[in-house]
């Protein structure tokens, strides 16, 4: 009997320096512009009704030097600023079509607040309980914090999210979520496997600052997948729908079928532009949509600690950044979205970073000082 010859998954399988292909500098852009499509297995969802938008493009805005900043960066994809169903502006690198998905890393963490929010105002999920109450089989790396002190990242232990360090924690957290397969014929660890494994001493993060893990966020997913067993994929589906996406809202899923908010959310850039005016109006109490607006109002009201420098400027909570008055979230690789509620403005940010760790702290704080920059000047107009 005829026995199919078989080869590892070029593009999912771990090179020599621990990062999968569509990962490695050389294939990165390739990999983020075409991750929903690489990933091992995704939820694809498109919109029951999308949102409409306009050209509209401000001139004055258009003619800042941050967007020239932005837009002439090696690493840039696309820019996409809208408000009140116009797009006042919008710029796509040659090689980044208009309706191309893109990988927003943990921009997709502002999936998880909403979702996070909507069972607090259920009554199924309570911040002040330990994680423990959730998930009893939780390791020494989280027994004794509270599920608040996971939604602000606020949890000190062995986890690492070190993108210079090719054996950090993080790269196995990969194969949970899809985006890389295991040495040889290893099976594949669940998010399960990789939360209860989590190590540590004393939980609590004496610092002034918070100590951002993505780990948190597959716990989040845990927990809330076991206040509502089978519910998340519905609640992408319905974020899908609110946000009126105009292509598809792509998700990487885990092992056991999860989503990967962590960092699995693949879209173009109109389409994050969408979902931020999603948050926006959240965040007004806008009817006929079940998300917590207080939930994203305590964030922007000052909740949670400060990132490290040189982003000290922003505040962490609930899955979510902030400087008191825009929300929004970065992402690894170069990717941002800024979101101004008072003005109703969506700033959506796509880019490729290829250096070696594919992350660059200060890359970042340039990124988001230029779309605060923006966010302002629309304001005042």
């Amino acid at each position: 009997m005829w026995e199919p010859d078989r080869v590892p998954n070029p593009d999912l399988t771990v090179g020599a320096d621990n990062k999968q292909r569509w990962n490695q500098p050389a294939h990165r852009r390739h990999g983020f512009h075409n991750a929903h499509r690489l990933f091992r297995r995704a939820l694809t969802v498109r919109a029951r009704r999308p949102v409409m938008l306009t050209p509209a493009e401000d001139a004055r805005i258009a003619a800042m030097p941050e967007v020239a900043t932005l837009t002439g960066r090696p690493a840039f994809s696309g820019l996409v600023c809208a408000r009140q169903g116009e797009v006042l502006l919008g710029r796509h690198a040659a090689d980044f079509p208009e309706d191309q998905p893109h990988s927003i890393q943990s921009v997709t963490k502002l999936m998880m607040h909403l979702v996070a929010g909507r069972m607090v105002a259920e009554g199924l999920l309570d911040p002040a309980r330990p994680v423990e109450h959730y998930l009893p089989e939780i390791g020494s790396g989280y027994r004794g914090a509270t599920v608040q002190d996971v939604l602000d990242m606020n949890v000190m232990n062995d986890f690492s999210e070190d993108y210079d360090d090719p054996e950090a924690e993080c790269y196995t957290e990969e194969i949970a979520l899809g985006w890389r397969l295991p040495g040889g014929d290893a099976p594949e660890v669940s998010m399960l496997d990789v939360v209860t494994g989590v190590t540590g001493d004393d939980v609590r993060n004496h610092a002034e600052t918070v100590n951002y893990c993505s780990a948190n966020t597959d716990l989040l997913t845990l927990i809330c997948d076991g206040c509502r067993p089978g519910a998340l994929p519905k609640l992408v589906e319905e974020i899908a729908d609110d946000a009126g996406v105009a292509g598809a809202l792509h998700m990487s899923l885990s092992p056991e079928g999860l989503p990967a908010f962590a960092g699995g959310g693949c879209l173009s850039a109109g389409d994050l532009a969408r979902f931020g005016l999603l948050l926006a109006r959240v965040v007004t109490g806008a009817p006929g949509m079940a998300w917590n607006a207080g939930f994203t109002q305590a964030v922007i009201g000052g909740a949670g600690k400060p990132l490290p420098p040189p982003r000290d400027f922003v505040r962490y909570a609930h899955q979510m950044m902030s400087n008191g008055r825009w929300i929004g979230h970065a992402g690894y690789g170069g990717q941002f979205l800024l979101v101004d509620p008072e003005s109703g403005l969506s700033c959506a940010y796509l880019s490729v970073l290829e250096n070696e760790s594919g992350y660059d702290e200060d890359y970042m704080a340039e990124t988001i000082l230029c779309l605060q920059a923006i966010a302002e000047a629309v304001a005042k107009s």
